[in-house]
């Protein structure tokens, strides 16, 4: 059953009353004062923004349900902010690396001179 939270009106006082769903959420104390309602975001997360390390990556999608386009979307999400912290993505630099070792020095298609130059 859900959580209401209700303040007294003179006070700051604060309590959480267990209600179901279809009571009336109001509540009243032992002295007839009815305090206020206060009226929360359920389930608000309080981080859910991706900082590009591989352990935030995978405990963002730990217990989720979504579409292989959600992945992408938070794998360039990722990528972005490493860049944006270190100048450049070292995850992508290094699998270009894996890319070039493992077709006898073909470099990939995104492997560009500007992400050639930079110097961990």
């Amino acid at each position: 059953m859900p959580l209401y939270s209700y303040k007294h009106p003179e006070k700051e006082e604060y309590i959480e009353i267990v209600q179901t769903m279809n009571e009336e959420h109001v509540y009243v104390d032992e002295q007839g004062v009815q305090w206020q309602r206060i009226f929360l975001i359920p389930n608000a997360a309080i981080s859910s923004k991706i900082d590009g390390s591989q352990e935030n990556f995978n405990s963002y999608f730990d217990n989720k349900k979504g579409t292989l386009g959600d992945a992408f979307d938070a794998s360039k999400e990722a990528a972005e902010k490493r860049t944006k912290i270190y100048g450049h993505d070292p995850v992508q630099k290094e699998f270009f690396k894996d890319y070039s070792a493992k077709r006898k020095g073909l470099k990939h298609i995104k492997d560009t001179p500007d992400t050639q130059n930079i110097v961990l």
